[in-house]
């Protein structure tokens, strides 16, 4: 049963309940995760494996002839009203992708096979859908999310409402996009779905590497619920060598500092590097598992997990390939030493052998073995600025922009014509909304609330110039009227 309306004023609820949802929450994490026991027999395995689809499209808008005017629709619906530009001939599949696997699932299950699969989809295409009257969609969805028969098989992950960039999100900005997604999340499946989910998914799998505002992301994950967080290979390092993990396929614990020397920790699972859809679309995690068998850790046998995660509608690989490969492989893994399995009910199984989060091997985000060489935690913010400049003159490659699924883009350099903007816009949302405390269940609130997530989109920086950066900042100045007329 549903506690939240899923809509107010014509906006999606991403905010007004907040101690609804940490108390529906909390409530969950009194009590121990194998209240809902895995299927799988973890005596007969000696490796598994692990998929999940990240789901997105943007807000934009483009809901008429005017850029100025123009209502704010979803890029899908776009796509969907000219099909004749580009790839947006796509557009019908897209749709397809978002709710397929609502019909995997089950078609397995009925099967007497163990499917499962790990889901992200942002804010944003949530609620872009939800406005294009796609509630097939969420049918499908809900059916795999909620009933009992097949919810065991769907793990949700996580993720910031807007689909930001971590690294260069005002911290305060990119908690409010957590706590967002929670409160909308709740509004669309339930409390007691929201209170499953566990893992957490950033976009473009963007890692802040910068000691203060790592510090802030996982406080954040922690403060809101979240257990452990998804990361790629080579945005951590080992903190005695600065090198990058050895054993990939075991859970990390993430230990992140800040310059006042407070810690923050939470359990990270490693994307390994590759093609992201071609790996996930072909199941090559479930081949590389299939070579690996029990890893010592903590003084027990374990089996390593091979996790992936890619677009699930994004190229011809997923659209085309994804759909047989996983019910071929599905069909052949279930059962065997070598299963697809969720990372939750993974790690419960770790837990349950006695294994602590503190058994963990230690990582840290990159280059901060540099810092931690050169600054001594708890010296304070400006002795870091101060080394991390002197960083920066002694290494050009060295930088505190975080790292993400590619390291050829910064989410930083050139875009000053619409970070300018956005980070004015940040700043009058806190002195206007955030420092005279405006209840957030006004209709004002959720108003610019929802204008301020939207306006972080990462896709309005990946693109860079052109009609993209262009949608971001007219998303600035409507936010910033907003602010001037209603506050």
């Amino acid at each position: 049963m549903n506690d939240l309306l899923d809509y107010i004023d014509g906006l999606p609820n991403i905010c007004g309940a907040e101690e609804t949802v940490a108390t529906a929450v909390r409530a969950e994490r009194q009590h121990p995760p194998s209240s809902a026991p895995s299927s799988i027999d973890f005596s007969r395995i000696k490796s598994g494996f692990a998929v999940a689809l990240h789901m997105h499209q943007p807000l934009i808008p483009a809901g008429g002839p005017e850029l100025h005017t123009a209502e704010i629709i979803s890029n899908l619906e776009y796509m969907m009203h000219h099909q004749n530009i580009g790839d947006n001939h796509n557009a019908p599949v897209f749709h397809w992708c978002y709710k397929r696997m609502g019909e995997f699932i089950p078609q397995l299950i009925e099967e007497g096979k163990q499917p499962r699969v790990m889901l992200e989809y942002s804010g944003t295409l949530l609620h872009g859908l939800w406005k294009m009257g796609l509630r097939d969609v969420f049918e499908d969805l809900r059916r795999i999310t909620c009933d009992q028969r097949y919810r065991g098989a769907v793990e949700w992950l996580g993720c910031a409402w807007g689909h930001p960039v971590a690294p260069s999100t005002p911290v305060q900005d990119y908690r409010l996009h957590v706590l967002a997604w929670r409160h909308h999340f709740a509004a669309i499946f339930g409390l007691e779905a929201l209170s499953r989910v566990r893992g957490f998914s950033p976009a473009e799998m963007a890692l802040p590497n910068h000691p203060d505002t790592v510090y802030e992301f996982v406080k954040t994950l922690k403060d809101c619920g979240y257990r452990w967080v998804l990361v790629q290979e080579h945005t951590v390092e080992r903190p005695d060598t600065g090198t990058g993990p050895e054993r990939k396929h075991l859970p990390h614990r993430l230990v992140c500092r800040n310059s006042l020397g407070e810690e923050a920790t939470t359990i990270a699972i490693l994307k390994t590097q590759g093609s992201d859809t071609k790996l996930v679309a072909q199941m090559q995690p479930y081949f590389e598992a299939k070579g690996l068998s029990h890893w010592e850790l903590a003084g027990k046998q374990v089996p390593p997990l091979v996790t992936q995660i890619a677009d699930g509608e994004n190229g011809g690989v997923m659209m085309n390939e994804f759909p047989p490969k996983y019910l071929d492989v599905v069909r052949e893994c279930s059962g065997s030493p070598t299963p697809i399995l969720n990372v939750s009910e993974y790690l419960e199984h770790l837990f349950g052998l006695g294994i602590q989060e503190k058994d963990l091997p230690t990582l840290q985000p990159i280059f901060q073995k540099r810092i931690w060489d050169r600054f001594r935690p708890g010296e304070g913010a400006e002795q870091l600025a101060k080394v991390i400049s002197q960083l920066k003159r002694d290494d050009s490659r060295f930088h505190t922009e975080g790292g993400s699924w590619t390291n050829n883009i910064s989410w930083v350099k050139g875009y000053d014509k619409l970070l300018d903007p956005m980070q004015r816009a940040s700043a009058h949302f806190f002195e206007k909304v955030i420092k005279p405390r405006i209840p957030s269940s006004e209709p004002r609130y959720r108003n610019a609330l929802f204008h301020l997530l939207c306006s972080q989109t990462s896709c309005y920086r990946y693109w860079g110039e052109g009609i993209w950066a262009e949608y971001g900042r007219e998303i600035c100045h409507r936010l910033e009227a907003i602010l001037q007329h209603d506050f």
